[in-house]
């Protein structure tokens, strides 16, 4: 009787995400074909697909060695199924078959925001107002996964190859590979598996395992920053600053912020705007989580423009941790001693 119920949960479970065949998505991929991939994630390779009734759509297969159990894997795919937002990418589906674990989501023509934020030709796609409106759309998905989505969720790797953008250049958060859900009114957390991106990890998750909702606005103060200046935060190997971070701060420090903003457009008639996100940016990668703003005090910041900034306080670096590859993904298992981590893998994303 209790194998019968548990199929039937299991059943009303999957009807809430669409299963494909793996049939259906080898002739999608056309036999996962190398014309047909788009790149190469921590977690495995990603292809350009159609269906069959001409939807275009993205694949993602789950490499084996992710060490993902197929009812983990199941679990974690009708939870963020169950996201809906705008900036949010849409999981459309996932295949269990074959040994294999793939992920089916919403297509985005224009690729990621490090694909044409870091790129010298193609960053000429992204005019400030553009980069105003996807720094607000990027707010409004983390403010729904902190704040308004029925599970709160902590995102824990957001960067630039992981906001999407769609046809119109809007922001699309993706990968929640790397998410956790707290429950209830939990904003934090504590793990002995540190998994991120070096130059986006707040300081307490990277040293102490600690992340919150906290960690997640300090990745996107780090976003902000590389926005508005269009450059990697781990770009300055042979400058005194050492990061982006540390830049912003002594140009901010000494009145002169406007050096900061990438020379590749115009800047608007007004500059007040511009010097606001700046600022913004500053307050999110405080050294402090306490000091750091929430998403909801990030969006009332963006939404009344004249409303008077507080002063950010010297942000979060240091000269080792943050001269590493920002495209360096981490994942240590700390030791029982305080501060101490133990790398056990580390691998390019």
């Amino acid at each position: 009787m209790n194998t019968k119920n548990n199929t039937k949960k299991r059943e009303k479970k999957d009807a809430e995400l669409p299963l494909f065949s793996y049939k259906s998505v080898l002739a999608a991929t056309n036999n996962f074909s190398a014309m047909n991939k788009l790149g190469e994630g921590g977690f495995g390779p990603v292809y350009k697909a159609k269906l069959l009734r001409g939807q275009e759509i993205a694949v993602k297969m789950l490499s084996k060695r992710s060490g993902q159990g197929i009812e983990e894997f199941r679990n974690e795919t009708i939870l963020i199924a169950k996201l809906q937002h705008r900036n949010l990418v849409r999981l459309l589906g996932c295949c269990i078959e074959q040994d294999e674990k793939i992920l089916i989501y919403e297509y985005m023509p224009n690729k990621s925001l490090d694909f044409c934020l870091f790129d010298p030709t193609k960053k000429k796609m992204l005019g400030w107002e553009t980069r105003i409106r996807i720094i607000e759309g990027i707010a409004q998905g983390l403010l729904y996964l902190h704040q308004y989505s029925r599970l709160r969720i902590i995102h824990r790797d957001l960067k630039p190859s992981n906001i999407l953008l769609d046809s119109e250049m809007n922001p699309k958060i993706s990968d929640f590979g790397m998410a956790r859900i707290v429950g209830g009114n939990e904003t934090r957390a504590n793990t002995n598996r540190i998994v991120g991106t070096y130059g986006y990890m707040s300081p307490e998750y990277a040293m102490d395992g600690l992340y919150s909702i906290k960690s997640d606005v300090f990745s996107f103060g780090v976003l902000v920053l590389e926005i508005m200046s269009g450059r990697k935060n781990t770009s300055f190997y042979n400058n005194e600053s050492l990061n982006l971070l540390r830049y912003a701060w002594e140009l901010w420090r000494d009145d002169r912020s406007l050096n900061l903003m990438e020379p590749t457009r115009r800047y608007p008639s007004s500059t007040s705007i511009m010097l606001r996100f700046i600022n913004i940016g500053l307050l999110c990668v405080q050294e402090s989580l306490t000091d750091r703003p929430t998403m909801s005090d990030v969006i009332s910041m963006i939404s009344n423009e004249h409303a008077p900034l507080s002063t950010p306080k010297q942000p979060a670096f240091s000269t080792g941790r943050n001269m590493m590859d920002t495209n360096l993904t981490i994942d240590s298992a700390k030791n029982c001693s305080k501060n101490s981590v133990t790398i056990s893998a580390m691998e390019v994303r």
